[in-house]
């Protein structure tokens, strides 16, 4: 994936830390609009990396990194 733009390490670690510590998120992400939900995973995958967000209605999205705009704890 040759357009995928690493975000920084600070956003990262944040994501990686909401994770590890089950922390509810939203999200606001291009294309996608808002998300909320819980945190599943931090992975790479095909030159680029991802979050796995579980939402309230139990379904499960697939971002990539560099698409979230800008996220908070909730």
């Amino acid at each position: 994936m040759s357009d995928y733009a690493p975000i920084a390490c600070v956003a990262h670690e944040r994501l990686e830390f909401a994770v590890l510590k089950r922390r509810r998120l939203k999200l606001n992400c291009r294309g996608a609009g808002e998300l909320a939900g819980l945190p599943l995973d931090v992975y790479t995958k095909e030159g680029a990396e991802w979050l796995v967000l579980r939402d309230d209605a139990g379904r499960e999205h697939i971002i990539r990194l560099d698409q979230i705009e800008s996220s908070e704890e909730i």
